[in-house]
């Protein structure tokens, strides 16, 4: 069953699309109008050093939470910037890509806006099945191969979200099975097994109980 949760005020402030949708702050737009596929390098920047939310652009309280695949609980590592607890439970559920694990990103990189950058790090391009809200306290953005990764800490409180509702521990051990053996042959190219079994075991200490 689908979780309800209210748009946050926040997010309904949003400028809309022709739709009627509210477009999320880190949106790319192109000649007025808003691709949702595409994220703007500019918007990366303002909430790095602005410390605003990802979302809906407003700014940041104690808590920050980060949207990200069951693999970036691994390696602790998001190639986004964070958001508010409320914002990041709704987009993962309203989200239509995240919502849907059927759902795939567009290959396509023609018209794409002037602002438009690869992401950093390590890339999943296929819906990973299940999103989780990781929320912490502290986090710290870095520099990797010249792009701006960040370091999502310690979580304080997380949640599994697929097709719109809570997870089960299936549901997250089946998404693991799917992406773990990118991240495992990685480690091993890089002489990193030991750490990589380490962190695993302390991803899977957050799964659902059920």
């Amino acid at each position: 069953m689908k979780t309800e949760i209210v748009m946050p005020d926040r997010i309904a402030r949003l400028k809309r699309d022709d739709k009627g949708r509210p477009v999320p702050f880190f949106v790319a737009w192109k000649d007025g109008v808003p691709d949702f596929q595409v994220v703007s390098a500019v918007k990366i920047s303002e909430c790095t050093i602005n410390r605003v939310c990802w979302i809906c652009g407003e700014p940041l309280g104690k808590f920050k939470a980060f949207v990200i695949g069951p693999m970036c609980s691994v390696n602790r590592i998001s190639a986004e910037p964070p958001s508010h607890f409320d914002c990041a439970k709704y987009a993962a559920v309203a989200c239509p890509f995240l919502a849907h694990p059927g759902a795939h990103r567009r290959d396509s990189k023609i018209h794409l806006p002037d602002e438009t950058i690869e992401p950093p790090g390590i890339m999943f391009a296929d819906n990973p099945g299940v999103t989780l809200v990781w929320v912490t306290t502290e986090y710290k953005p870095f520099v990797h191969k010249g792009g701006l990764l960040f370091d999502i800490g310690q979580p304080t409180t997380w949640i599994w979200y697929t097709e719109g509702r809570l997870a089960t521990r299936l549901e997250v051990s089946m998404a693991f099975e799917r992406g773990l053996m990118k991240l495992h042959d990685i480690a091993e190219s890089e002489g990193q097994l030991e750490r990589f079994d380490r962190d695993l075991k302390k991803a899977v200490e957050i799964w659902p109980i059920s």
